[in-house]
């Protein structure tokens, strides 16, 4: 598999009790990117491939901004990610920044960060687990 091709402008809310927070991008997000929180108190676009830090997701990203900009990222519950989703599938961050990824993806050295389980072909159940371990 690859990861997900995601249709930014189709990305919103999954449900009205998805929990989001409005935050600062440190750089370019699109809609669909995980993106992490950096020592400057922005937030940056995941990588499992990178450090461990790069790697703990603190959400996903349902607007856009530009560097230094603000945008709305969804802390918990459902997201449509605007791609077509493999039902019970287990996502990842992928080891290609601001990607996700089916967890079969990452490969030795990679770090382990999951972001939740498709619950149909649109919905991600938002579920974070960053464990900061590499895959062996």
């Amino acid at each position: 598999m690859a990861d997900l091709s995601i249709t930014a402008a189709n990305v919103k809310a999954g449900s009205s009790s998805t929990r989001v927070q409005l935050i600062q991008a440190g750089e370019s997000i699109t809609q669909g990117h995980p993106a992490y929180l950096a020592s400057d108190g922005k937030y940056y676009q995941t990588d499992a491939n990178d450090t461990a830090i790069k790697a703990q997701v603190k959400g996903i990203a349902i607007t856009p901004a530009s560097t230094d900009g603000y945008f709305l990222l969804a802390v918990d519950g459902l997201v449509n990610l605007g791609a077509t989703l493999a039902v019970g599938q287990v996502y990842v961050v992928s080891a290609t920044k601001g990607g996700i990824a089916p967890y079969a993806d990452l490969t030795t050295n990679d770090y382990v960060s999951i972001l939740g389980v498709a619950t149909t072909t649109a919905l991600l159940d938002i579920n974070f687990i960053v464990s900061g371990v590499q895959k062996p």
